[in-house]
Parts: C-alpha cells; structure tokens; sequence
C-alpha cells in the first residue's frame, strides 16, 4: 500500500505526522486482510439412510400365537353354511378367551386348492375344513407335503387319509348304532330302502355290515331314484319278501314320510321304521305324522340348543346344524394348543388320542381311518317331537 503514495519533505512533524498515519492505515489493513491461507470449510455431513421396513408379503408374522386357517365358501351357493361355520369358530374363540390361536378364513368357492396354497404361504400350521369331499381330495396333497393336517368337516369317509381326516357325521356310524338298537329290540329281520346315487351307495354297505355284526338278517334291499313311481315299485318289491320287522329308510324325512304309508300297506303294517342322521339335520322332522314311533341315531341335541340360542344372540340368525362341526374344531385345537410348542408344527399325533375330544354334539375321536368316531344316542319320534330312548355315551371308556 506504500509503494502507491507520494510523500513531500515538510519537516519533521509533518512526516511524524504522516508515519503515524501510515501504521493507522498498515494497522487497519492487517485487520481486513487475513494472514496465511484461508481455511477450508469441512464437507456437508452425509444424511444416514432411514431403515425402511422389510414388507413380506400375507399376515405379518405372529410370534404369539399358533396360526390356523378356516377353509370354507364365503361365496356360492353354499355361502350360508361356509359363513355359519366361521361364526361358530369365533364363538369358540371367544367363548374360550384362548390368545393362543389366530384363525384366518380363506374362501374355497375360488378353489379349494388355491385358497390352501395361500393359506400354507401365510404360514399356517393346521387347517380346518373344506366342506366338500372334493375340496378335501384337492386340499389334502398339497397341505401333505407342507406337513399340515386337515381336519374337514366333510362326511364323506372315502375323503380321509393322507393328511386329511374326517369330521363330519358319517352315515354309516349312524346306521350302525340305530340297528344295534331295533335289534336290542327284538328286531332280527330287516329290509332296506336306499335312494340311487353316491350316498345310497354307502347307506346299503353300511347297512349290510351293521345287520350281519348285530346278528340279524336283511330279508330284501331295494333302491329307488326321484321320477314318478320308482318309490312305489320299490316298496312293491319289498312286499315280496314280507313280513319284515324293521325297515331303513335311508333318505331325509321328506321322502321318509312318503314311503311309510306306502310301507304299511304293502306287507311292514308293524314294521318298525329306522332312519339316519339326515333327520336330525331338520327341524321339522317329528312334526311329520307318518313318521311317529320311528327311531334314528345322530349326535346329541342337548348342547346344540344352548349353542344355538348363544349363536342366535349374537348374529341375528339360526345357525346351520353343520356349524357345531366348526365351533368343536376350535375346541379340539385348544384342547392339544396346550402342548403346542410356539412356531413349531402340529402336533399331528395328539389327533388320534384314544380318550379322544369332547364337544357340542358329544364324544368323538379319530380312528385308524382318520374318521371320525362318535358318542350317538336313539332318539323315537313321539307326539310331534323326539325323545332320547337310549342316551349316547358320555365318553369311549365306557363302551
């Protein structure tokens, strides 16, 4: 800055003058001017990754509790059943403040095998249902080879095995017990009467079997279908082989209440009438005249009824008789969650507990063919109603 000002010699006191001014002015520039290199600003802090949450895809994980799925039609034409027994397993839930098992439902009236498949990739260690013995045949393969057991709610005996096990009311366990009953009555001469088709088929087996075991004889074996007539021919048939001293009618109380008056006048005047457990599935049953003094074997009502007004409470509407099939398959998974280590499998064995499970509609447990074995009583249609005139059993020790 020196080196650009001209300075005049004036004296002494005015160079003093101008020396001092010059440091003033060296002064004020040393103090704008920095010394030494100019410091380096430091680098922008970097933003640290936010950790995004890992999506998986189904039902988030559930440490918690054991996973089942509920595999039922929630659409179609048999929404009504499938959504009456989704309700009775929430009540059975509900009923037994269990937090150990979470149910989810799946819809089979897409298919039955694709709704196991994403109830299988949602990480569920039992399944409960499907309805239908065709669904059970298409779910059972594909739960196999996961190691998941299904319990269906089907009746169909034949569906059973590999994996899959049979809830359901099977027809012939009820055939069997009303026999074993009419011959306790003095009963020893049968005839039978089947409609055509897949469950006349193994109503006329079953039949066959229970009058050989109990010691009695079937005298005549006729099978009818639906058209004009066939009924009547049938039983004519039967009047050939009379007199007879208890007849099956293995059809539902409709058709039943047709073919007795038809029976009494062609050779069973006395015959006792036998039916199965289709009767029990209608409520309207012991109002039908032409079937008073007829005996059938089923399930007992007895909890049903406090089941049903429970249910009734709760979702505005009767349920379906089938339900009590979903509300028992809780109960029975509550029973063995007891011992079911967390995130483990199934214990699949506990299945075939001999003492096995008690539920709404008695006693049952799963034989050697993985269908289900039940506590059945005998009921006697009487004065518009049915009464109980030889109780099931409380249990199988006692059998």
């Amino acid at each position: 800055m020196a080196d650009g000002v001209s300075i005049p010699q004036r004296g002494k006191g005015f160079l003093r003058t101008v020396i001092v001014a010059g440091a003033l002015i060296l002064s004020g520039c040393q103090s704008v001017v920095p010394r030494g290199p100019r410091p380096i600003a430091p680098p922008p802090a970097r933003p640290v990754p936010v950790q995004q949450p890992r999506v998986e895809p189904g039902i988030p994980t559930d440490v918690a509790r054991h996973r089942v799925a509920l595999l039922v039609p929630l659409s179609g034409p048999n929404a009504g059943v499938g959504q009456s027994l989704a309700n009775a397993t929430q009540m059975a839930l509900l009923e037994t403040k269990n937090e150990r098992i979470r149910i989810t439902t799946y819809d089979t009236n897409g298919g039955a095998a694709a709704a196991a498949q994403r109830a299988l990739a949602d990480g569920n260690r039992l399944i409960l249902g499907p309805l239908l013995a065709d669904d059970v045949r298409a779910v059972a393969p594909i739960a196999r080879r996961a190691g998941v057991p299904v319990i269906s709610f089907s009746n169909d005996s034949t569906a059973a095995g590999n994996g899959a096990y049979v809830m359901g009311y099977a027809p012939g366990q009820s055939i069997e017990r009303v026999v074993q009953y009419a011959k306790g009555q003095g009963v020893s001469d049968f005839a039978g009467l089947v409609p055509n088709g897949t469950y006349g088929e193994r109503a006329s087996t079953a039949f066959l079997r229970a009058v050989e075991g109990a010691g009695g004889q079937v005298r005549t074996l006729q099978t009818y279908d639906r058209s004009a007539g066939s009924l009547t021919a049938a039983i004519s048939r039967m009047a050939q082989n009379a007199p007879y001293q208890g007849v099956l009618i293995a059809d539902g109380g409709a058709g039943a209440s047709v073919a007795v008056p038809l029976i009494r006048r062609n050779g069973g005047a006395g015959a006792h009438i036998l039916g199965t457990e289709l009767w029990n599935s209608e409520s309207s049953i012991a109002s039908r005249p032409a079937l008073a003094g007829a005996w059938f074997a089923s399930v007992s009502d007895g909890l049903y009824r406090q089941y049903a007004a429970k249910y009734r409470a709760r979702f505005g509407t009767g349920p379906y008789r089938l339900s009590s099939l979903g509300y028992d398959a809780v109960l029975l998974t509550v029973r063995i969650a007891r011992d079911w280590p967390m995130g483990s499998a199934f214990p699949e064995e506990r299945l075939r507990d001999h003492g096995g499970f008690a539920g709404i509609d008695g006693a049952f447990r799963f034989g050697r063919d993985d269908v289900a074995e039940r506590a059945l009583e005998v009921k006697e249609i009487h004065s518009g109603t049915s009464v109980v005139v030889s109780p099931a059993p409380s249990g199988f020790g006692d059998r």
